[in-house]
């Protein structure tokens, strides 16, 4: 029997790291700040695991046009209570030059916890993701559209990749971000679970024996939330500007419905070895969109903006369904302009050339950035 439509509907959460505007160098977020944006938007900010650090998450949005209402109401609170104290939010998931040794983890006893837990792994975690919401209400779907949904991970962090820099050195990688973040337990893509129960009855393991107290401690890419009935994707690097992250949300939505919509055609998108896929998420890490991905099917490592072109016309059904269209087109706008780690690199080129501090210039820029949609 064909699960009824699921709502698909959205939430979309971002992490910011907060700078000084004068010097551009990390700054601890002060009780002040936190309080007034707690007044201003309740439970859709929080304090993250640096104290440098700001997490925000809109309400259930029905269409992207919500999400974009919610999400820059949220940018542009942050903003605003932050230059009350000399601060700016940049959503990037690497500074380009912070060292890591350098930070306070919040005085949380949640924080306090996960230090405990992880050890030195913990301390490293100077990094912001993003992660999107899908409403798939039915257990059983949700376990079915999981490893179907894996295969297109590593086109979503491709073109979100914004962490090339780590402690002021140029990595190499578009997302030094995963790097850091695979160094914890519980984390890269998911297993394959053939049903709810299995799922259940293998992380339920963990949970009896005491080693989490639920899954919120586990960190996949992409996992069932454990919060709210939806599926959460977490393997995005996060997006300085608003309108790329809500194109990436869209994305994410509309490539459910896609794979939900074949179901109820007694149809299915092929599941790949996790070794396969894990080989795409690796080339999406090291090089973004700049060196292709893998088809599988065709056995052909192929283009980026082809594999664009080809997903935008694979959604456009479910874009239609979904009204968001024109956010999915959008995406072309990461492959014509490259995605973040593409443009610090081309600014901090151009500051080096022009004997100017290219650090600094990269975190002008991704002040600018975050303020570009607002």
């Amino acid at each position: 029997m064909t699960a009824a439509q699921p709502s698909f509907t959205m939430g979309i959460e971002e992490e910011y790291l907060l700078v000084d505007r004068d010097s551009l160098s990390l700054a601890e977020a002060p009780p002040e700040l936190m309080d007034a944006c707690k007044a201003k938007l309740q439970d859709q900010v929080s304090p993250e695991f640096l104290q440098c650090q700001i997490e925000v998450g809109t309400r259930v949005c029905a269409t992207i046009a919500d999400a974009r209402d919610d999400l820059k109401r949220l940018r542009a609170c942050v903003s605003e209570q932050a230059a009350k104290h000399n601060l700016s939010p940049i959503a990037v998931s690497c500074h380009p030059f912070a060292d890591w040794k350098d930070q306070q983890h919040t005085d949380k006893e949640r924080y306090s916890d996960l230090q405990h837990a992880l050890g030195g792994v913990a301390r490293r975690m100077l990094i912001c993701g993003m992660h999107v919401h899908v409403g798939i209400e039915d257990d059983a779907l949700r376990t079915d559209l999981m490893p179907q949904l894996c295969y297109f991970l590593p086109h979503l962090l491709a073109l979100s990749t914004s962490s090339p820099y780590w402690q002021g050195d140029d990595t190499g990688l578009a997302s030094y971000r995963l790097t850091v973040f695979d160094n914890l337990p519980r984390t890269g893509l998911p297993p394959h679970f053939g049903s709810w129960a299995e799922y259940e009855r293998t992380t339920g393991t963990l949970i009896e024996l005491g080693v989490i107290e639920d899954t919120t401690k586990i960190w996949w890419d992409l996992r069932p939330s454990h919060r709210f009935p939806t599926l959460e994707t977490r393997i995005m690097d996060v997006s300085p500007r608003l309108e790329h992250t809500l194109s990436l949300a869209a994305a994410t939505q509309a490539i459910l419905r896609m794979l939900w919509r074949l179901r109820a055609r007694n149809l299915r998108w092929r599941e790949y070895d996790r070794f396969l896929v894990g080989e795409n998420r690796w080339r999406a890490q090291r090089y973004g969109i700049a060196e292709g991905l893998i088809d599988f099917g065709e056995r052909t490592i192929r283009p980026f903006d082809v594999l664009l072109d080809e997903l935008i016309g694979l959604l456009a059904e479910d874009g239609e369904a979904m009204h968001s269209l024109t956010e999915i087109a959008a995406l072309k706008d990461i492959v014509e302009n490259g995605t973040s780690s593409t443009r610090q690199r081309r600014v901090h080129a151009e500051a080096k050339a022009a004997g100017k501090d290219p650090g600094q210039a990269v975190v002008r820029h991704l002040i600018e950035e975050f303020h570009a949609d607002l």
